[in-house]
Formats: C-alpha cells, sequence, structure tokens
C-alpha cells in the first residue's frame, strides 16, 4: 500500500465530477475471473478488477477500547507494536499469504489457496498466531501490563480484487471485496468473546480440512449457519513456551 502524499493537489468539482464518470462508465468485461490466482499489483488500475478465490484470516483483539482505561499511552503503543508485529510476522513466513493489513487492532490476511491442503496452512497460522499471543501474554505480565485475549475469523470464497485511490496522485490500495473478507471480519468479531473459543471458522474452510484439524474443531449455530471453533495452538511453539516462559 502506498500511502504517503507527495503533492497537495487543488481540488475542482469539475474534475472530480469528470473522474466519477470515468470510473462508472468503466466496461463491466474488465473485471475478469481470474483462475490462475492473485494477479500481481501491476496489472490492476484504476479502471479494471480481477475476481479470485482466496482464503481471509482476520485476528484482532477482544475488547481493546478497555486496554485505554488502565494503560498509559505509552504503554499502551508498545503493547499494540508487539502483537501488531508478530501478526505480520507470522502471516508474512507463509508464502501463500499474498496481502497483509493493519486496520487499527485488527490484522488480516489474504492467502492464496488453490488446494485443499493449502487451507489446511491457513489453520496452521492461526495456531501461530494463538501460540504467540500465549508468549506475548507472559512477557505482558513479566511488565505487570495488562494481557490479551484475541479473535481470529477465517473463511474461503471469491473476491475482487481493486485498485482504489485518487490517479495521479500517488495514494493508492489494493481493496478486497466480497463476502469471504466480510465474513472472516465478522467471526473474528464473535471469536474470544463470551462463550466462543479463540478461533472460528465457517463451512467452506472447514469441509476442506483434513481428519486432524477437523478433530480441533467443534460445530455451534449461528442463526441458520453452521460454524467451527476451536482453541487451535502450535506445538512446537507450546513446547517452546513452556520451556522458556516460567
Amino acid at each position: 500500500m502506498e500511502s504517503k502524499k507527495e503533492t497537495t493537489y487543488k481540488y475542482r468539482v469539475e474534475d472530480s465530477a469528470s473522474r466519477m464518470d470515468e470510473i462508472l462508465d468503466a466496461n463491466d468485461n474488465d473485471y475478469e475471473d481470474n483462475k490462475s490466482g492473485i494477479p500481481s499489483r501491476d496489472k490492476l488500475t484504476y479502471k479494471n478488477g480481477c475476481y479470485v478465490n482466496v482464503t481471509a484470516l482476520f485476528i484482532d483483539i477482544v475488547d481493546s477500547s478497555k486496554l485505554t482505561d488502565g494503560n498509559k499511552r505509552p504503554t499502551l503503543a508498545k503493547m499494540y507494536r508487539a502483537f501488531l508485529s508478530e501478526c505480520v510476522a507470522i502471516m508474512n513466513s507463509w508464502e501463500m499469504c499474498k496481502e497483509i493489513n493493519i486496520n487499527g487492532d485488527c490484522v488480516w490476511g489474504v492467502f492464496e489457496t488453490p488446494k485443499k491442503s493449502d487451507i489446511d496452512d491457513v489453520i496452521s497460522v492461526a495456531a501461530q498466531l494463538n501460540s504467540m499471543i500465549n508468549i506475548l501474554n507472559y512477557k505482558l505480565m513479566k511488565k505487570k501490563y495488562d494481557t490479551l485475549t484475541v479473535g481470529i475469523g477465517i473463511d474461503y470464497g471469491r473476491a475482487l480484487m481493486v485498485k482504489a485511490g485518487y490517479s495521479g496522485s500517488g495514494i493508492n490500495e489494493i481493496v478486497w471485496m466480497g463476502d469471504v473478507v466480510n465474513t472472516a471480519c465478522h467471526l473474528a468479531n464473535k471469536a474470544g468473546r463470551g462463550y466462543r473459543r479463540q478461533t472460528i471458522v465457517t463451512e467452506n474452510i472447514y469441509c476442506n480440512l483434513n481428519d486432524h484439524h477437523k478433530s480441533l474443531l467443534s460445530s455451534y449455530v449461528d442463526g441458520q449457519v453452521t460454524r467451527y471453533e476451536g482453541n487451535i495452538i502450535r506445538k512446537n511453539m507450546e513446547d517452546w513456551y513452556k520451556e522458556n516462559c516460567k
């Protein structure tokens, strides 16, 4: 994402109206299905878009607004930085993770998962994230800081990938649109809260998992939809935690 504001442009309503027409008059055929996977960013313009099948994973902090009550701002900044840094590090270590975004206290990634085994790997990403939080909480407790609870939501489906911003401004961002992104975000906002476990996945995810990963999840009904949840951890990270976090 390019977010640096390089030049100041005078806003003119006539130019704005012209840009609106240019965008809205774009040919619908320029929005194509890309069956070969997620395209590179340089193939996107301000007039086209690509439909791709992806897995979206969201992780956010439960009740993050309450953290501001008992923490000074430098403390809160350090807590957030540690959380965000390691979420990004874990997602970025997987080649199939093609996009990572930070939105407040939420980190979310877009994963290219053409094979069923790839979706199992996304569950492994969730396990790493959960185990990382255990290690982080140990370090927070040593500093006498508040600990963190997180929620993770995962879904698989079709998304529209578009380039958004202002042409010529140097300010642009890849935007992911579709139910797969919205649902994963929605599940992350429910996970780890109340009776819900740390990780919640959709039926699309569950049906593509191997038997081992299925055994780690239990079903529940959310309205008229079946979801699957679990407290998944990464064994080698938990072994490290037991040995080093005493």
